[in-house]
């Protein structure tokens, strides 16, 4: 047997299948393709999870493309987040090109270009159907692990929730919280007090910092209403294709701290939403996350931990999650830990560091007699890459240098005019981008504030009414007072006339005389 057919029938029973499956490409025996010995990956396994890695240029972006094109015409629902805005494409058929025909020809199948159905979504002012999510659905827990916040401080964080739903008072949007954290620092300190206990000013002023910080990035946009039904990433088709939902977060790339926060409220929503269904015949939705090192560089270790429990724990609903990015170190070793799939493109050596990174990478993939795993994986050509999957036992397959086949569809973006048909055709798209502002804690709040206001500015008139009132009262008892002093004086004081007629000298002289006048 010769070497070729020998390496032909180890791939072909390391990757053999008996449920239905994707096919990846063919395998290569050194720089030859061998037609036929197709590399696939068992459609029920796909909920394992995965990481596409490699060197910018190498083909990550293809490679993402063609896994999300053959999902969806196995029905497959996907979502993908479009960092570098190349993934519109995928709404138009592929023009062709004689490099893809031979490239088909060595794989062992023929070209077809075709289009896919899309959904253009967006986090921005950028066009696309809007994604929102409010305050309340991210509850304290998760809300204290984005912003990185102390243990005093998420406690601080469950009581305004705690306060908010005891007095009915939705947060909804960034200026919802604020208000309520400068409410309970200020107007309702003594109220917050009395029922949950003392909060610190510093704490507050802490979280608050925090909250700008996200808000400053674009939160304000993100944060609200209408909130966006994950069941909707779950669409198919009147074909019965998977509906494939393209992010677009080309205007966010230097906001980290927006990116993280919407994936992980996303795939908490997507968790506690979904129901358990273990390990069935076919995924209920792809999640690939582009540029991956996003949501990991700016994450603290609490944030790293939850989202390792979600990776840990998602699979069960259904869910697979493929990390994109440059080099596998940039995902953390307890979540690469849980990636089945593994497809990784070139890597260069231009540095010492470089040449570590690619031998730790190296040590990622099984042992092959076929390959110098190390060696090879700075040899690897445009749309090569190796590969090794999960089978439908859970076992890991043999390694092998794919050659990959091409996307059926555009290898480039939509025009602004495809783009805005395809946004127009959207029925999300009227379903979400009405902007709701129903009074929520900020005017529930305000109102409050208004009547505390209201109701001081009452109590300080009436008590200088009251006063007035004391003041006037003493001047006239004073004034009476005066008068009645006065009265007696006059009353004691007698004429002149009266003082000598009353007199008793005057009273004896009369008789005296009336005496004479009698005899």
């Amino acid at each position: 047997m010769s070497q070729q057919q020998e390496f032909f029938n180890y791939i072909n029973d390391g990757y053999k299948t008996k449920g239905d499956f994707l096919a990846l490409g063919a395998a290569m025996l050194g720089e030859e393709t061998i037609t036929n010995a197709l590399v696939k990956v068992p459609l029920k396994t796909l909920n394992r999870h995965g990481l596409i890695a490699g060197a910018t240029g190498t083909g990550k972006t293809k490679t993402l493309q063609v896994l999300a094109e053959n999902l969806s015409e196995k029905g497959v629902p996907v979502l993908l987040m479009d960092i570098k805005g190349d993934l519109s494409g995928l709404a138009q058929p592929s023009p062709g090109h004689p490099k893809i025909d031979e490239r088909h020809q060595k794989i062992g199948f023929p070209f077809e270009a075709k289009k896919f159905p899309i959904e253009v979504l967006t986090l921005s002012e950028q066009d696309g159907t809007r994604l929102r999510a409010t305050i309340s659905e991210f509850g304290p827990v998760l809300l204290s692990r984005i912003l990185d916040l102390s243990e005093t401080q998420a406690g601080i964080v469950a009581i305004i929730f705690k306060y908010c739903d005891d007095n009915k008072l939705p947060l909804l949007d960034i200026k919802d919280f604020k208000k309520v954290l400068q409410f309970v620092t200020n107007e309702g300190k003594a109220e917050i007090s009395a029922e949950y206990g003392r909060i610190s000013t510093a704490s507050t002023g802490t979280i608050l910092r925090k909250i700008v910080e996200i808000e400053q990035q674009g939160g304000d946009l993100f944060f609200g209403e209408k909130s966006f039904d994950v069941e909707d990433l779950t669409r198919i088709d009147e074909n019965g294709r998977g509906i494939i939902s393209v992010l677009r977060l080309t205007d966010i790339q230097d906001k980290p701290k927006l990116f993280s926060t919407f994936m992980l409220q996303l795939l908490a929503e997507v968790y506690e939403t979904f129901p358990e269904q273990g390990d069935s015949g076919r995924p209920e939705l792809i999640i690939f996350i582009d540029e991956a090192h996003l949501v990991f560089e700016e994450a603290s270790k609490a944030l790293l931990n939850q989202i390792e429990s979600i990776v840990k724990l998602i699979r069960s609903k259904g869910i697979g999650l493929y990390f994109v990015t440059q080099n596998p170190k940039d995902v953390p070793e307890d979540i690469l830990a849980q990636l089945g799939l593994k497809i990784q493109h070139a890597l260069r050596a231009f540095t010492a560091k470089d040449r570590k990174a690619i031998k730790l990478a190296a040590e990622n993939y099984p042992d092959s007699e076929y390959y110098d795993t190390k060696d090879v994986l700075t040899q690897l050509g445009i749309g090569e890459a190796f590969v090794s999957v999960l089978n439908e036992k859970g076992i890991p397959t043999p390694l092998a240098r794919t050659m990959l086949r091409a996307p059926m569809s555009r290898m480039d973006v939509l025009t602004d005019k495809e783009l805005k048909q395809v946004i127009n055709n959207s029925r999300l798209y009227y379903k979400y981008n009405e902007q709701l502002d129903r009074d929520s804690a900020y005017e529930l709040l305000n109102k409050k504030i208004d009547a505390i206001n209201k109701a001081e500015q009452k109590a300080i008139e009436d008590a200088e009414k009251q006063k007035e009132k004391e003041r006037l009262a003493k001047e006239r008892a004073k004034q009476k007072a005066k008068q009645s002093r006065s009265s007696s004086r006059r009353s004691t004081r007698q004429d002149p006339l009266v003082k000598v007629l009353t007199s008793a000298t005057f009273i004896r002289a009369v008789f005296g005389i009336l005496k004479k006048v009698i005899k």
